[in-house]
């Protein structure tokens, strides 16, 4: 329903209902830290981040759908190398079903560590790099979102504070003399 929603904000909602059930299964899979990591991060400030900007938007959905069909080939191919991949990761695994227990990082006992540890650990040794390409990806989301919303509008007065500061007092005010009757 993400995708195939025709309101941006409903599919922001249901993102959230996606985040939602990934948190209880991870839960209900032991992994505690993870499943309310996931709430608190992803629901309370992701998509409701990506709802203020949807909201924010101004979309013309006519354009939009004017030229689907110019990207379809590519959509298409892309379609289409997504599926391979997927095929390849599931055949892999029946065919050879020792491949996901070498690729699996081996947990500690939880006598020696505790989930929390061993999650960091890994973390920050092995995937460090792709933690900080993660937080970069992020930044850059949040900056191209600042940059699609803002507008100047040509109606609106702005603040000019170089012209602010280099008035003088002979130019900060102006005596008008008023004719009896005239004014409010």
């Amino acid at each position: 329903m993400v995708i195939s929603a025709r309101n941006p904000v409903h599919s922001v909602l249901f993102l959230i209902v996606v985040f939602v059930n990934a948190a209880a299964l991870f839960i209900l899979a032991g992994a505690e830290y993870l499943g309310l990591l996931l709430l608190v991060v992803y629901v309370g400030a992701v998509a409701v981040l990506f709802l203020f900007v949807v909201m924010m938007l101004d979309i013309d959905f006519a354009a939009l759908r004017s030229g689907i069909l110019r990207y379809a080939p590519v959509g298409a191919l892309i379609g289409v190398v997504l599926l391979a991949e997927l095929i390849i990761v599931v055949g892999g695994t029946v065919i050879s079903p020792e491949i996901a227990a070498n690729t699996a990082m081996p947990m500690p006992p939880l006598s020696e560590k505790s989930s929390v540890q061993a999650l960091g650990d890994v973390i920050y040794t092995h995937y460090a790099y792709f933690f900080q390409v993660a937080g970069l990806i992020l930044l850059v989301a949040m900056i191209g979102a600042i940059v699609l919303t803002l507008k100047h509008r040509t109606d609106v007065k702005r603040q000019n504070i170089g012209q602010q500061v280099a008035r003088t007092p002979e130019t900060a005010h102006e005596v008008v003399k008023v004719k009896p009757g005239q004014g409010l």
